[in-house]
Formats: structure tokens, C-alpha cells, sequence
């Protein structure tokens, strides 16, 4: 008898150990019908170096050419000075009434001004405006300086952001753009960046926008946005041009516009090495149009909707919900929307705790049986670990299944 109760406590104590095993979920959202071929579109020919559209609701890249190929990327660079500030913002080490000095480095800037001198005092708001509405040098500088207390520091900084945020092909070494040796991107790393600015930062995308802005006391004909978009197309909202002899004439647009059930929905154009200015706004438009025709976005579900609610071992509850906080949105070819199919893959068995946030399985999206997108799907509700009796009757449980 006691033989046969150690050999009963010994199942148990593997069992609390167990690995975990995969397991195939499918769920089929679209009605059922026979998968026809489905063509992708064909993207417009483009006049630049290299190009990249994004699909930014269903972070999905819908077309591109060369978009690995390091560029320069002129006063793109700006994008990532502005994210590193806006991260001083929201952990509050500076704020944007708080003003900063001009040095003497920022005053002699080449290039694209604020025209901010030594003997002014400039509110971070203001520079702020000063190196995203007029691309100023000196401004950006005198943020870099303000935020990394010189400018050599404020670039490390950069460059450690740019590894968190998965730019493997990027290396800063300024924050305006400059041309210098080694300073180069790529158009699916400006892609990471420019989404990551807009999705961490909406407080702030506004400053993208604004169409006219300039520093009390400086050029009055110095005030105007180069991004010809946010004059032609009520929809653009921004984000950001660039030029240098080398770069070419560069600019990153992103739209949006409402669609019946979906909503706002967000593309960003990215063009690099365009002729002209004029140019590299024609493409990008033209890339813009061309993907909110060709592509339909389908919402498969609400934000904080379950996706899926599989059973948990050993927890408070019974359930775990599975989804994202984001409503989920696949762009697909026009028309194509009935061919879209949704798979389920998780661990199994679930055992808790799990805390919510944490990513705990995929979504896979198929279009007429070809793979389309991956979705991460995290805890939406957290579930705590069972008590010692729940823990061990769901390990009984377990392992007479």
C-alpha cells in the first residue's frame, strides 16, 4: 500500500513538471468556399532608389523594391531624434514647456535652419516644431544636447533604440542627417521605426502635420513643411521628408482614411532617392492611392476581443482569453476577402499562471491556402496559479488524459 502511494506522488511531481505540447487550433471565419488562385497586385512603377508601402492598421507590408539596400537617410534621421525625445518626455526627464540652451555647435549647423541663435532660450516644444516642420539642424541639435548632454552621447543613445526596436541594418552617427560615413538605414528599417514612432507616441504624431511654423524673431519665409502631401491630400498626415546630394530627395508619408466597418485606416509610403521634391511627393502619392484601391482591409476582430478561449490546468479560472487590445485587420487583395482563413496555433496543455500582456500563441491567416500573416495573440485577463489541492487534482487530471 505504501509502495503504491509513493509510486502515485512520484506521477504527480512529474506531472507538475511536464513539458508542454503543441497543438493546432482552426477556426474558419470565412464562409466556406473553394480556394481559387488569388493574384496579388501589381504595384505601380516607381521612381526612386528604393520604396516600401505598409499596410500600418494591419501591419502588413503590401509592396516594395530594394528595401534591405542601405541608403542614406538624410533628415529621415530626425525620426529617430524625435522618438528618443518623445521617450525623455514620457519618463519625464524633460518636459515641453521647459526650455533649452542654443549652443554654439547648434547655431552652426549646416543646412536646413530654425535660424535659433546663442543668445535665445527655446522651449522644447518649440524645437521640437522647429526640426519636424522645418527639418532645422539646429534644432535637432540643441534637443540632442538637451536630452544626452552632448551630442556624441545623444547618438548612442539613438543607436541602442534602434537595436531595441529591431533596426538590424542602422547605424546613427548624427541626429540630423548629415552626410557621413557609415550613416546609413534601410526602407524596411524606416518602415520599423516610422510605426513604431506613431503607435508608442500618438500624443505627439500631431506635430507631423502642422503645415506652417516658425520661432519668433527668425525668417518668415522660413515657415512652411516640405511635405507636399499635406497640402495636396486632405488624408496625409505627415511624417517626414529628406534630402542631401547624396541621399536624393527622400520622404516618408503616411494617410489616413475611414473605411466602413474597419475605420480609420493608416498606409504609410516610404520613397528613397527620388529626382526632385516634387517627385518623391508624386510617388508617394501615387503609392498611397494605389494601395487603398488594390486593397481591401477585413476585420476579423473587435480589440479585446477573444480569438480564441482554451481551457487552463491548474489556475484560478477556467479559460484563458486569447486575442490582442488591438482590433485585428488583414489587408487583402480587393475582392479577396471571403478566401481569408484563421488558424489557432498554442502550447498544450495551458498551465497557469499567465499574465495578461504575455504572448501565448499565434494567429495565422491564410488567403486561398497560402500563408498571409502571423498575428501574435497575448492574455487578454490574467489567470493566478490554483491552490496546492487544485494544482494537484488538475495534475491527476492530467494524467489520466
Amino acid at each position: 500500500m505504501n509502495t503504491f502511494l509513493l509510486t502515485g506522488l512520484h506521477r504527480l511531481r512529474r506531472l507538475l513538471h511536464a513539458p508542454r505540447f503543441c497543438l493546432l487550433a482552426l477556426a474558419v471565419l470565412a464562409a466556406p468556399v473553394s480556394a481559387q488562385p488569388v493574384a496579388w497586385p501589381q504595384p505601380p512603377e516607381v521612381a526612386a532608389r528604393s520604396y516600401l508601402l505598409m499596410d500600418v492598421t494591419a501591419n502588413q507590408m503590401l509592396a516594395g523594391k530594394d528595401i534591405d539596400t542601405p541608403v542614406e537617410p538624410a533628415s529621415l534621421t530626425k525620426l529617430m531624434t524625435a522618438y528618443v525625445v518623445f521617450d525623455a518626455l514620457r519618463a519625464k526627464k524633460i518636459d515641453l514647456k521647459q526650455t533649452l540652451p542654443v549652443s554654439e555647435r547648434a547655431w552652426r549647423m549646416p543646412g536646413s535652419r530654425m535660424f535659433i541663435d546663442p543668445k535665445m532660450q527655446v522651449p522644447v516644444e518649440d524645437l521640437l516644431k522647429g526640426m519636424i516642420v522645418q527639418s532645422g539642424n539646429d534644432a535637432t541639435v540643441a534637443l540632442a544636447e538637451g536630452v544626452g548632454g552632448t551630442v556624441e552621447r545623444f547618438v548612442e543613445m539613438m543607436n541602442a533604440q534602434a537595436r531595441a526596436l529591431g533596426m538590424k541594418a542602422t547605424t546613427f552617427k548624427n541626429p540630423e542627417g548629415l552626410t557621413e560615413p557609415g550613416h546609413t538605414t534601410t526602407a524596411r528599417d524606416l518602415s520599423i521605426l516610422a510605426t513604431r514612432l506613431m503607435t508608442d507616441f500618438p500624443q505627439y504624431v500631431g506635430y507631423y502635420a502642422i503645415k506652417k511654423y516658425r520661432y519668433p524673431g527668425t525668417p518668415t519665409a522660413n515657415d512652411t513643411n516640405r511635405n507636399l502631401l499635406l497640402f495636396r491630400d486632405p488624408s496625409v498626415d505627415g511624417l517626414k521628408t529628406g534630402h542631401t546630394a547624396a541621399a536624393g530627395y527622400c520622404l516618408i508619408a503616411t494617410a489616413k482614411r475611414d473605411y466602413p466597418n474597419v475605420g480609420p485606416r493608416r498606409l504609410l509610403a516610404i520613397v528613397l532617392g527620388a529626382a526632385s521634391e516634387n517627385d518623391r511627393a508624386n510617388e508617394a502619392q501615387k503609392l498611397l492611392n494605389w494601395g487603398y484601391a488594390a486593397f481591401d482591409a477585413v476585420k476579423l476582430f473587435e480589440a479585446g476581443q477573444p480569438v480564441a478561449t482554451p481551457p487552463v490546468w491548474k489556475g484560478t479560472e477556467k479559460v484563458v482569453k486569447l486575442g490582442r487590445p488591438q482590433p485585428i485587420v488583414v489587408a487583402v487583395p480587393s475582392g479577396a476577402a471571403a478566401q481569408v482563413k484563421t488558424q489557432v496555433v498554442r502550447p498544450d496543455p495551458l498551465v497557469a499562471p499567465f499574465a495578461q500582456g504575455q504572448q501565448l500563441g499565434v494567429l495565422k491567416l491564410t488567403l486561398a491556402d497560402q500563408p498571409l500573416l502571423d498575428v501574435p495573440l497575448v492574455v487578454l485577463e490574467p489567470v493566478e496559479q490554483a491552490g496546492l489541492f487544485g494544482r494537484a487534482w488538475d495534475s491527476l487530471r492530467l494524467w489520466i488524459r
